[in-house]
């Protein structure tokens, strides 16, 4: 496996459980282990993709325009949790919300796996895709045991 196919599985996941909310309704037991699981998801995913794909390509001309707009379309990802965080699940504004997560989580995975994956391969060398995969996996890994107390800034949310 390398970063691209590591990075690939993950969006897979998230998709699936975006499509599974959007299914759900009010305050319910699913609704709420879904956003659960999504939420940890996305956060592990981001910090893991920013230290092992985009920091390194932000160190490259052909790259770095790209790597700003993948971290700053985390950012927005971000955003979105914490107003759907702060919002009651029964709530219409709470949809509309989860909406705008899953449009914007889409957009985000297509514009990494239809752009970003092509132009990373030209810069990160097959055996530098299989260092990068291991220490994304790892990070995730780290990160899952202590979500979301080890997800940085989350000792500000409350």
């Amino acid at each position: 496996m390398n970063i691209y196919e590591a990075i690939k599985k993950d969006h897979d996941i998230q998709r699936d459980l975006c499509d599974k909310i959007s299914k759900t309704s009010g305050n319910s037991s699913e609704r709420k282990e879904l956003w659960t699981k999504l939420r940890k998801e996305l956060e592990v995913h981001e910090v893991a993709e920013e230290r092992y794909f985009y920091s390194p390509l932000i160190e490259t001309d052909s790259m770095q325009e790209d790597a700003r707009h993948g971290m700053a379309e985390h950012h927005e990802i971000d955003e979105l949790i914490q107003e759907l965080e702060a919002t009651d699940m029964v709530s219409p504004h709470w949809l509309a919300t989860m909406k705008k997560l899953n449009d914007k989580v889409h957009h985000h995975l297509k514009d990494e796996e239809n752009e970003f994956f092509g132009k990373a391969k030209k810069v990160y060398s097959q055996n530098k895709s299989k260092e990068l995969m291991e220490g994304y996996e790892k990070t995730k890994r780290d990160y899952k045991k202590d979500w979301p107390n080890s997800i940085p800034g989350s000792d500000l949310e409350s």
